[in-house]
């Protein structure tokens, strides 16, 4: 009997186990919401799933959708219902329905809430998950006679083996639609597609509307002419097929083991992502457009799109977000909305308009103007923009009128003196008279208006920025030192003997750190490089090859540009920019000349902005985890640059373990990475606090002070954050500026180092909010006295806390 019992326990196991596991639907089964169906080689899962919810949404909703199964991130690539939610769950199921289709069903009321919809001779169908990730629905005695399957159907994932592209039998266009925001998989506003005009090539465009704003340029047999990284590439086999019936493209994997992900993202880019084993999010290898701001209308209307800053959309002065929850959802395709409606608006039998114009110089001009004839000069223009009501901007340059009406899309600050056609051309936004005049005008609005100036007075840098991008184009083919060079996603893959050669055997060096030496090279054209050879990277080449190029990807004015990489038996080196300035210890301690207040105050901020960015507005939170003055490098208008981020990515499990180097409390780690805790992004702001006061002492952080009064030495922090709340701290700055500083500014840098360098990490701001502390943007509180500062200056009184809050909407 007891055997008997057994026996029964274990099939029913059995039949569990095998359900559980099953890929298929057959005829009189059903898939309710807890169940899946898994590929046979388990890579895929087909089943219901539920998306977190907006904060004015009062019940989340319901998806059926394909996901990749063997990743711990989950990470949908197929929906069903993108654009039919379902608000009740538990009366779901998905099943063959009497004429063959598939079809999620209400078993409640037993009414079709999506369906294959295919023309079907026969009800005989079963539908499969295959290992491709493709869901289709076959004859179950012919399994070559498919009626429907997923992709013809895709959403915003692109499948190894599945075609963008035309059935000219048919008229089906396979096109990928990136999804709404980052929790809502409905349908967004950019498409990928094969160009309709007939031309063999991809295009990225607004959705509904055929104006591309991104194209890989004609098929020519091997790549697309515009996406040359195509040739010999690592990952993936790709193919466009041009006949009778059908025009697409499509790709397979080299190795099928590798774990793969091409869409097109919510911000409009066409993204290719790699998941490797252990890992704990996506590796982007691949992005186009490469510029966010050549995305079509990506920040919505009345708004200006900047490269190289973040965030990259701002409100036009004068205007507001018109949906912050939105927005904090990546979706801005709504933009601004204006903060007073102008004259017209209010009044519109009024015959003569008090209306104002701003002036927005240095930016690309929105499309679709009206460009107006016989206009002789500026004042003349503008008087015709005020007398039509739906007129929002004008411009006159060139002796040429033109004037927009109603929505401002595509603004694009531009760098001036590039030389480029629409450079320096000046936008004059339509407001409100009081917007500009008025002392109480909108708060929100005097913020972005604060944030629109302070990103002009970067504009006297971009011009090196751009000297540095075309000298890097130059490597590109310079001859003698690239000739075995070969190009990885926008990222130089050079031979170890040509940086050999650049580097004259590695016999100028630069420095060292705890990744590695860095050596001075130089190009055949002259370019100048600094070479960092690695110690302790031991990763695959594969791994390491696709690592490099999602750093590389990662471009910002505050960050040090990665020019290429070297991979060769087991020899791993980087190629980076040189900076001309060296680095900021350098600077600060062993220089003979002072740099001023001002240049410290700057370059104070350009580090917050480059972790703010790398923190908070890369595809991943990148935590730096080595942030000191030797990894702050200056060019040669001393404009700050971070080095070494990534390098995370590039150690793995070893990363720690080269980091933790003896530095003791005087120096860079947060407490809670000495005590072995897992870190945040809240370890960086820490050590940032650290530089601050270097910054502002001209002394290391473990500098030794006599205490005037205490007849002890004294730790500098301790100092500082002493002087601090006695309100004395001329004396803090560095000796070598004589006083000449700026008072206000010195003491919101030292309020900013001791709000950093608190002991929780709950207690220190966000990068992006010490950015707005620094820019005068957002007051900050007097801060306490850190903890570990007390117990170091045990023995003196204790400084009391004046605020519990450090900042206010940070």
């Amino acid at each position: 009997m007891a055997l008997l019992i057994f026996i029964v326990l274990l099939f029913s196991l059995c039949i569990t186990a095998c359900s559980a596991t099953t890929d298929t639907i057959s005829a009189g089964q059903a898939l309710a919401k807890n169940d899946k169906l898994v590929s046979e080689n388990g890579r895929y899962a087909l089943g219901f799933f539920e998306t977190a919810r907006k904060a004015s949404q009062s019940t989340s909703k319901w998806y059926l959708g394909i996901w990749f199964n063997q990743v711990p991130k989950l990470t949908h690539a197929w929906v069903a219902n993108r654009d039919m939610p379902i608000d009740d769950p538990t009366s779901l199921k998905l099943a063959i329905i009497h004429d063959g289709n598939l079809a999620i069903l209400n078993r409640t009321t037993n009414t079709i809430i999506w369906s294959s919809q295919s023309n079907i001779a026969t009800n005989n169908t079963i539908a499969m998950l295959l290992n491709s990730g493709n869901l289709i629905l076959v004859n179950p005695s012919n399994s070559s006679e498919v009626f429907w399957q997923s992709f013809d159907y895709p959403t915003d994932t692109f499948f190894p083996g599945a075609k963008l592209g035309w059935d000219k039998i048919t008229g089906l266009n396979r096109r990928f639609i990136s999804r709404k925001n980052s929790i809502d998989p409905a349908t967004g506003v950019y498409c990928r597609e094969l160009d309709p005009t007939g031309v063999d090539q991809s295009l990225l465009t607004p959705l509904n509307s055929f104006a591309p704003y991104w194209s890989t340029g004609p098929w020519n047999g091997e790549y697309f002419a515009s996406v040359p990284e195509m040739t010999g590439h690592t990952y993936f086999n790709t193919t466009f097929v041009h006949n009778d019936h059908e025009r697409y493209f499509t790709y397979s994997l080299v190795d099928e083991k590798i774990v793969s992900r091409s869409i097109v993202d919510i911000g409009g880019q066409s993204k290719t992502f790699l998941w490797f084993e252990g890992s704990e999010d996506w590796t982007m290898i691949y992005a186009q457009p490469k510029a966010q701001c050549d995305v079509y209308a990506i920040c919505g209307p009345f708004t200006i799109c900047t490269d190289n800053e973040l965030p990259n959309c701002n409100c036009i002065k004068g205007f507001t977000i018109a949906s912050p929850e939105d927005w904090a959802l990546q979706d801005r395709t709504g933009g601004c909305s204006r903060n007073t409606p102008i004259d017209c608006i209010n009044n519109r039998t009024l015959t003569h308009s008090s209306d104002k114009f701003y002036s927005m110089p240095c930016v690309r001009l929105p499309p679709n103007a009206r460009n107006i004839e016989n206009i002789k000069s500026s004042s003349e223009c503008a008087q015709l923009c005020l007398n039509d009501c739906s007129c929002t901007a004008y411009s006159f340059s060139n002796s040429r009128c033109s004037i927009w009406h109603d929505e401002l899309l595509n603004v694009r600050e531009n760098q001036c003196g590039d030389g480029s056609n629409t450079n320096g051309e000046a936008l004059y936004i339509r407001l409100a008279a009081e917007e500009l005049y008025s002392k109480r005008a909108n708060e929100r609005g005097m913020v972005i208006g604060v944030v629109i100036s302070a990103s002009f007075v970067l504009l006297g840098l971009l011009p090196l920025i751009l000297l540095l991008l075309k000298r890097r184009s130059k490597t590109k083919f310079s001859g003698d030192t690239l000739k075995d060079s070969q190009f990885f996603n926008g990222i130089i893959a050079f031979g170890y003997i040509d940086l050999l050669r650049a580097t004259k055997n590695f016999s100028e060096k630069l420095g060292g750190g705890s990744f590695g030496s860095v050596f001075k090279g130089s190009l055949s054209d002259s370019t100048t490089i600094a070479v960092k050879r690695l110690d302790h990277a031991c990763q695959g080449e594969k791994q390491f090859r696709a690592e490099v190029s999602s750093i590389g990807i990662i471009q910002h004015i505050n960050l040090v540009k990665l020019i290429g990489f070297c991979c060769e038996s087991g020899r791993r080196l980087l190629v980076y920019e040189h900076m001309p300035n060296r680095s900021l210890d350098l600077q600060l301690f062993q220089s003979n000349t002072t740099i001023s207040w001002n240049t410290r105050y700057q370059i104070a901020i350009g580090i917050a902005r480059g972790l703010a960015y790398l923190h908070e507005s890369c595809q991943d939170c990148i935590i730096h985890c080595d942030i000191k003055p030797e990894n702050i490098l200056l060019d040669d208008s001393f404009s700050p640059k971070i080095a070494d981020f990534g390098m995370a990515k590039l150690f793995g499990r070893d990363f720690s373990r080269v980091l933790t180097t003896v530095r003791g409390t005087a120096g860079y780690l947060a407490p809670e990475w000495i005590s072995g805790v897992p870190v945040t992004p809240k370890v960086d702001v820490y050590s940032y606090g650290m530089v601050l006061v270097e910054i502002i002492s001209g002394r290391r952080n473990s500098y030794i002070s006599c205490s005037c009064g205490g007849g002890h030495d004294v730790y500098f922090p301790v100092l500082v954050a002493r002087e601090l709340l006695d309100g004395d701290i001329g004396g803090l700055v560095d000796y070598r500026l004589h006083g000449d500083i700026d008072i206000k500014e010195v003491e919101i840098a030292c309020k900013v180092a001791c709000w950093c360098i608190q002991d929780n990490e709950f207690n220190r701001p966000t990068m992006g909010g010490v950015v707005q502390i620094l820019e005068g943007v957002v007051e900050i509180d007097m801060p306490p006295m850190p903890r570990l500062l007390q117990a170091i200056s045990a023995g003196s009184s204790n400084p009391t806390c004046s605020s519990s809050s450090f900042l206010t909407d940070v």
